[in-house]
């Protein structure tokens, strides 16, 4: 992530811009950063657990948002837009805009080149300070396999799901997904090359 703008800025004043600009930022530290585009499979990859998840949550007291929804960890500051967040229960959403939720139960990030460093690193390390998380789940885009890290207490397990025929069950909302649903349409480099974008 590169910076934008000022070195720092206080939190309202990134509010302020987000909500008028064109395209996302992220908060982080008192800097403001540029979200860098998404590919197509990344696309097909977050739509399908978005999808897959708003219709086996339907009719439940349950809530899925797309990469739209920034989410907030309030005790780092961190203003982010994760490419798919989830709860069961009532929503804790920040300020009169209604854009900024504060309780996300789960959280997906579809990892590229250019992110996967820091989704493993410090934006989990952060994720790691909402009270309310109990599953980040990481999914490459250039092959059928999930990592998922579930919080039990203060302990944090990881579970590794491959291949097509696989699922995972993500049991903080109750959900069961076929990765050959994630993976719907999405095209894998040759055995050996890696390209993320």
């Amino acid at each position: 992530m590169t910076p934008l703008a000022r070195p720092s800025c206080t939190p309202d004043e990134y509010l302020r811009r987000e909500r008028s600009a064109d395209h996302k930022s992220e908060y982080v530290n008192g800097r403001i950063y540029a979200m860098v585009g998404t590919s197509r499979w990344h696309n097909f990859i977050a739509g399908g657990v978005y999808s897959e998840l708003r219709a086996q949550l339907r009719g439940r007291p349950c809530e899925v948002y797309s990469g739209e929804m920034r989410v907030k960890v309030s005790t780092t500051g961190m203003y982010t837009y994760p490419d798919v967040s989830a709860l069961c229960g009532e929503a804790q959403i920040e300020h009169r805009h209604v854009d900024t939720l504060l309780n996300p139960s789960v959280v997906v990030e579809v990892l590229s080149d250019s992110t996967e460093k820091y989704d493993r690193g410090e934006k989990f390390a952060h994720y790691r300070r909402l009270d309310s998380l109990r599953e980040y789940i990481l999914i490459p885009q250039d092959l059928p396999r999930i990592e998922q890290f579930v919080r039990h207490d203060e302990l944090w397990t990881m579970r590794e799901v491959n291949g097509l025929d696989a699922t995972l069950t993500i049991e903080t909302l109750g959900c069961t997904l076929r990765l050959a649903d994630i993976y719907d349409r999405v095209e894998f480099p040759p055995s050996g090359e890696r390209e993320r974008g």
